[in-house]
């Protein structure tokens, strides 16, 4: 069996190569920067430098491949989001076309659907519609909160003891850590028995406040944790820093809003199918404090 990766060497994509490369299948794993992919342990026949935007050289890499997994990687130094979901699922679309790939795992969003506004959660609902109308078998993934967007901000909470975002410090968010739902896509990439167009949310453990985070963190830590609530302005100055043009910082508001609304996308019923159970300190002990 032979599955192909996009976006390899990021967070989710890294784990399902490290699940996959304990069974019997032959990977491909696409993405831009070679010596990352090398690093990931996979037989370097495999590994392609691949910029998933482009048809000719999505379809090229997967040729013979019996499943896909597809995601858009998120990138601030494109034009629009929008258009950057737009041309990265046109070019999956191609490649399963073309390759009559048979099974494709996609990686969406909680909340994803037909609202308008929401920023990416709106792409990933385009995203799942245009890869429904395909003749093979699909699961589009919907996580919620990445729990490694914790682990990002090292520097300010070991350091300064603070955690910052745009969410009300009493919203409860379904926070879920991207090992997770790399488990959950390398269990249907390998299987080859599932068939249909379908969703799964996925959840993580349970829904936690950014006061509970800080709380938690700071009982790990030995120290105290403050979470500062910040405007969604200043976080849109943050990625005007790292390159996101007017466009690109509106459709991140849109997203912010959207997120941080209490009755929004994340308001979702919890099913024993949307549980997962890898916790914030399992997270915070291996990824912040390694």
């Amino acid at each position: 069996m032979k599955i192909a990766i996009a976006a390899a060497s990021g967070n989710v994509g890294s784990r399902i190569v490290q699940v996959l490369n304990q069974k019997d299948v032959e990977l491909v794993l696409l993405g831009r920067n070679v010596e990352k992919l090398k690093k990931l342990g996979a037989p370097q026949s495999g590994i392609t430098a691949t910029d998933i935007g482009r048809p000719e050289q999505v379809i090229a890499a997967t040729k013979n491949v019996d499943a896909l997994f597809w995601m858009v990687p998120p990138l601030m130094s494109v034009p629009s989001l929008k258009q950057w979901y737009q041309q990265v699922t046109k070019a999956g679309i191609a490649a399963v076309k073309e390759n009559k790939i048979k099974k494709v795992v996609l990686l969406s969003s909680l909340g994803a659907g037909p609202a308008k506004n929401q920023g990416v959660i709106s792409f990933c609902g385009e995203m799942e519609y245009e890869f429904f109308k395909l003749d093979c078998d699909i699961l589009a993934l919907r996580p919620g909160y990445f729990l490694e967007n914790i682990t990002s901000m090292n520097e300010s909470i070991v350091e300064k003891g603070i955690i910052s975002a745009c969410y009300p410090p009493g919203h409860d968010i379904p926070f879920i850590s991207t090992d997770d739902i790399g488990n959950v896509a390398a269990q249907y990439l390998a299987d080859l028995t599932w068939h249909g167009h379908w969703q799964r949310n996925l959840m993580g453990p349970e829904n936690i406040t950014f006061t509970q985070v800080c709380e938690r963190i700071g009982n790990i830590l030995g120290k105290e944790i403050s979470y500062e609530h910040v405007s969604i302005e200043k976080m849109l100055d943050l990625f005007a820093k790292y390159g996101a043009c007017d466009t690109v910082q509106k459709e991140l508001r849109d997203l912010g809003i959207a997120i941080g609304d209490p009755d929004g996308v994340y308001a979702c019923p919890r099913t024993y199918e949307s549980f997962t159970s890898t916790t914030l300190e399992t997270v915070i002990r291996k990824k912040l404090l390694s």
